[in-house]
Protein backbone atom coordinates (compact mmCIF):
# COMPACT_ATOMS: atom_id res chain seq x y z
CA UNK A 1 0.00 0.00 0.00
CA UNK A 2 1.13 3.27 -0.52
CA UNK A 3 2.07 5.73 2.08
CA UNK A 4 1.46 9.38 2.69
CA UNK A 5 2.16 11.54 4.53
CA UNK A 6 -0.21 13.09 6.86
CA UNK A 7 -0.17 16.71 8.23
CA UNK A 8 -3.29 17.17 10.88
CA UNK A 9 -3.92 20.80 12.20
CA UNK A 10 -6.43 22.62 14.31
CA UNK A 11 -8.38 23.41 11.21
CA UNK A 12 -6.91 21.08 8.49
CA UNK A 13 -5.34 18.09 7.39
CA UNK A 14 -2.64 17.38 4.80
CA UNK A 15 -2.57 14.45 2.97
CA UNK A 16 0.24 14.39 0.19
CA UNK A 17 2.30 11.52 -1.10
CA UNK A 18 6.29 11.99 -0.12
CA UNK A 19 7.44 11.81 -3.66
CA UNK A 20 5.80 14.96 -4.08
CA UNK A 21 7.36 16.52 -1.50
CA UNK A 22 10.85 18.98 -2.61
CA UNK A 23 11.63 20.43 0.62
CA UNK A 24 10.89 22.02 3.96
CA UNK A 25 11.73 24.82 5.28
CA UNK A 26 11.31 26.46 8.98
CA UNK A 27 9.91 29.80 9.63
CA UNK A 28 9.85 30.34 13.63
CA UNK A 29 6.82 28.22 14.61
CA UNK A 30 5.90 27.56 10.96
CA UNK A 31 6.83 25.10 8.12
CA UNK A 32 6.63 25.76 3.96
CA UNK A 33 6.36 22.51 2.74
CA UNK A 34 7.28 23.17 -1.03
CA UNK A 35 5.94 20.23 -3.24
CA UNK A 36 7.00 19.14 -7.26
CA UNK A 37 4.07 21.12 -8.98
CA UNK A 38 5.65 24.53 -7.83
CA UNK A 39 3.07 25.16 -5.06
CA UNK A 40 3.80 25.64 -1.41
CA UNK A 41 1.57 24.92 2.01
CA UNK A 42 1.95 26.53 5.60
CA UNK A 43 1.94 24.64 8.20
CA UNK A 44 1.84 25.09 11.77
CA UNK A 45 4.69 23.00 12.77
CA UNK A 46 8.17 23.34 13.86
CA UNK A 47 10.84 21.83 11.68
CA UNK A 48 11.60 19.12 14.40
CA UNK A 49 8.16 18.42 15.05
CA UNK A 50 7.50 17.06 11.23
CA UNK A 51 10.76 15.71 11.39
CA UNK A 52 9.07 13.15 14.11
CA UNK A 53 6.11 12.78 11.72
CA UNK A 54 8.07 11.77 9.05
CA UNK A 55 9.84 9.37 10.71
CA UNK A 56 6.60 7.90 12.62
CA UNK A 57 4.52 7.85 9.03
CA UNK A 58 7.20 6.73 6.89
CA UNK A 59 9.43 4.20 8.72
CA UNK A 60 12.44 2.79 6.54
CA UNK A 61 10.80 5.24 3.29
CA UNK A 62 11.51 8.43 5.91
CA UNK A 63 14.88 8.00 4.77
CA UNK A 64 14.34 9.70 1.52
CA UNK A 65 14.11 12.80 3.38
CA UNK A 66 17.20 14.59 5.49
CA UNK A 67 17.61 17.88 7.87
CA UNK A 68 20.19 19.72 6.44
CA UNK A 69 21.54 22.58 9.12
CA UNK A 70 18.48 24.16 11.19
CA UNK A 71 15.80 25.24 8.47
CA UNK A 72 15.74 22.24 6.12
CA UNK A 73 13.95 19.23 5.29
CA UNK A 74 14.90 18.07 1.69
CA UNK A 75 13.96 14.67 -0.24
CA UNK A 76 17.26 13.76 -1.23
CA UNK A 77 15.82 12.73 -4.65
CA UNK A 78 15.62 16.13 -5.57
CA UNK A 79 19.47 17.29 -4.97
CA UNK A 80 20.73 18.08 -8.06
CA UNK A 81 23.53 20.74 -7.13
CA UNK A 82 25.67 22.08 -4.40
CA UNK A 83 27.81 24.84 -3.82
CA UNK A 84 29.50 25.10 -0.82
CA UNK A 85 31.17 28.65 -1.41
CA UNK A 86 28.26 30.44 -2.60
CA UNK A 87 25.86 28.60 -0.05
CA UNK A 88 23.68 27.16 -2.78
CA UNK A 89 21.55 23.86 -2.99
CA UNK A 90 19.49 23.30 -5.63
CA UNK A 91 16.60 21.21 -6.03
CA UNK A 92 14.99 19.66 -9.32
CA UNK A 93 13.81 16.89 -11.07
CA UNK A 94 15.02 18.90 -14.08
CA UNK A 95 12.60 18.94 -15.86
CA UNK A 96 9.07 20.30 -14.53
CA UNK A 97 10.54 22.35 -11.57
CA UNK A 98 13.69 24.13 -9.38
CA UNK A 99 14.39 25.19 -6.18
CA UNK A 100 16.98 27.07 -4.91
CA UNK A 101 18.20 27.01 -1.16
CA UNK A 102 20.53 28.72 0.74
CA UNK A 103 21.71 26.33 3.80
CA UNK A 104 24.61 26.91 5.75
CA UNK A 105 27.88 26.33 4.15
CA UNK A 106 28.59 23.66 7.06
CA UNK A 107 25.29 22.44 6.39
CA UNK A 108 26.36 21.78 2.56
CA UNK A 109 30.19 20.14 3.40
CA UNK A 110 27.96 17.68 5.52
CA UNK A 111 25.85 17.43 2.55
CA UNK A 112 28.06 17.04 0.28
CA UNK A 113 30.25 14.10 2.18
CA UNK A 114 26.94 12.06 2.61
CA UNK A 115 26.88 12.15 -1.18
CA UNK A 116 29.91 11.35 -1.66
CA UNK A 117 29.64 8.65 0.76
CA UNK A 118 26.85 7.28 -0.46
CA UNK A 119 28.80 7.08 -4.16
CA UNK A 120 31.66 5.10 -2.54
CA UNK A 121 29.36 2.94 -1.20
CA UNK A 122 26.92 1.86 -4.17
Amino acid sequence: MKKYLIISTTNDVIRIAPERIVYISSDGNYCNIYKTDNESKLITYQLGQIEKIISSQLGNEGSAFIRIGKSYIVNRSYIYYINITRQKLVLSDVSSFTYTISPSKEALKLLKEMIEKEVSHE
